[in-house]
């Protein structure tokens, strides 16, 4: 496949979505497959909505992802610009194109003309109601009007918009890549306004004439887009230009219930929904982002790949390069794909898993220094070690782990309580002493030292173990025990097992009263 070029073209209206993450990665994977051109556009015509930080969240948001632009705002190209309010000029000729062939009319009805006129109808039980060739005439345009009057009215210039004129009794065919073929009833279509009053397209007609003069081959988009894709297409045709591909992806759903993810549902069920953290000011509220929750960004490349795709085989780990090549836009489902954050998190799993050590120590010293704790970056690869199959996002390592950074305050009293009999106290004093005199303090030497002691006193494991997991971390969760010791280092073992030791014999005094 030859010229492939594809665009990203979000709104700037607020944080990148999860769903529009996904939007952006298959379009990007379209691209790289076929030799093509990924392209971020920014579509910035609804001024009213338009939220200042977001196209700056946008850009980052896909340089954590990695789906990086080969044109867009601030990376230059041939067909820019690329903010749609910078292109506000060029859309006035293909108004008046579809103007004087007849395709696009004036329309001078206020927005509280409008309202009134819809309310009328629903107080005839007539819900709605469309601006269409069956209503057009009984309203102020151009159409309706003289020529005389119109001219006035567009010479004043007070909520002009122009519309776009549908033709009646045409079936309007396209093949959706994901939908198959698609038809829409022209009579069943609204007049859609295609350059509101302040001078700026609507989407519907920026999308056409932007993707057509950035040859755009392939429109990959959201599935809310589907019922205006008649439109398009019908424009496309008004204007003699051939349109481009077409493919519409399946929502991404809630968790529980039905209908589409939303941030709301973020918040209800405490997972992220959106890249990077966001701040919403009307709210005075802050969302968590994937990455500060502690996500890696290749996890949740390779989560959300599969929400509406599926590569036709069981195979589910790819990296970014693997779904490059996997990827088959005819293989995307029309259904829409739940969100399941226990699948994430289990993505997540497998990439720190995976994930070098030393890579693992760069992302986790930088927080362990927030939290004070002052450990060298040999300290952090072998923490990384020992801890990363036991994290799922990568607090997990200090919520998880935080022992290795200092005595848990609150140990786990209930089982020690539970393991630790008075009878064996002089065992533990003799196992410290043999610990004091380690002249190597290596995992391996523990544990011989400690078996050896347990197997010539004729002691159980579970006499000994747990106490010294206990006395050593404060719980019995935990890596190995004796490469824990290790890491942790002789002096603080011995410190914090005489501190526990006292405590647990306070404890089982005071317990048997």
């Amino acid at each position: 496949m030859s010229n492939v070029r594809v665009r990203f073209a979000p709104s700037p209206t607020g944080p990148l979505h999860i769903g529009g993450v996904r939007t952006a990665l298959y379009n990007y994977l379209f691209a790289k497959k076929n030799g093509g051109k990924f392209i971020l556009r920014i579509e910035d015509t609804d001024q009213k909505r338009y939220v200042a930080e977001a196209e700056e969240y946008i850009i980052k948001s896909l340089e954590w992802f990695g789906f990086s632009p080969e044109e867009g705002p601030g990376l230059g190209g041939d067909f820019g610009p690329y903010r749609q309010s910078e292109r506000k000029d060029i859309y006035g000729q293909y108004v008046t194109e579809l103007i004087e062939k007849g395709h696009a009319y004036y329309c001078f009805d206020t927005s509280e003309e409008l309202t009134n006129w819809r309310l009328e109808n629903e107080a005839q039980k007539i819900y709605g109601v469309k601006y269409n060739h069956a209503t057009r005439m009984n309203m102020r345009n151009s159409i309706s009007l003289s020529k005389e009057e119109s001219e006035k009215l567009i010479k004043e210039g007070n909520n002009v918009t122009v519309r776009l004129k549908i033709p009646t009794g045409r079936t309007i065919d396209f093949t959706d890549v994901v939908r198959g073929d698609v038809s829409f009833n022209s009579d069943e279509l609204d007049d859609k306004i295609i350059l509101k009053g302040d001078g700026m397209p609507t989407y519907h007609l920026a999308n056409i004439v932007d993707d057509h003069l950035m040859e755009i081959t392939h429109v990959i988009r959201g599935e809310e887009w589907l019922p205006s894709t008649g439109h398009h297409v019908l424009m496309y045709e008004m204007f003699g230009w051939t349109a481009p591909s077409f493919s519409h992806l399946p929502l991404i759903l809630k968790p529980v219930g039905s209908g589409k993810l939303s941030k709301r549902d973020g918040a209800k069920f405490g997972f992220p929904v959106f890249p990077l953290e966001w701040f919403d000011k009307e709210e005075d509220k802050t969302y968590q982002g994937f990455k500060e929750d502690g996500y890696l960004p290749e996890a949740v490349t390779n989560f959300i790949s599969l929400l509406g795709w599926n590569p036709g085989t069981d195979e589910e780990m790819f990296t970014l390069e693997e779904l490059v090549a996997a990827f088959d836009p005819t293989r995307i489902v029309k259904s829409g794909a739940k969100f399941d954050v226990d699948k994430a998190r289990w993505f997540n799993q497998q990439y720190i898993i995976a994930k070098p050590n030393t890579e693992l120590a760069d992302l986790l010293m930088p927080m362990a220094k927030e939290k004070g704790y002052d450990v060298s970056e040999d300290f952090m690869i072998k923490f990384a070690d020992l801890m990363k199959e036991r994290a799922e996002v990568i607090p997990d390592f200090f919520t998880a782990g935080g022992f290795f950074f200092e005595m848990p305050v609150d140990i786990d009293e209930k089982m020690a309580k539970k393991k630790y009999k008075l009878e064996n106290r002089p065992h533990f004093d003799a196992l410290i002493a043999s610990m004091e005199g380690m002249q190597q303090f290596t995992s391996s030497a523990l544990e011989s030292v400690v078996k050896s002691y347990i197997a010539d006193n004729e002691l159980s494991f579970g006499a000994i173990m747990p106490i010294l997991r206990i006395g050593a971390c404060g719980t019995m969760k935990g890596p190995d025990l004796f490469e824990t010791m290790e890491l942790l280092g002789q002096d603080e073992v011995l410190s914090r097992m005489k501190a526990s030791i006292e405590k647990f014999t306070a404890l089982k005094n005071a317990q048997n009263g």
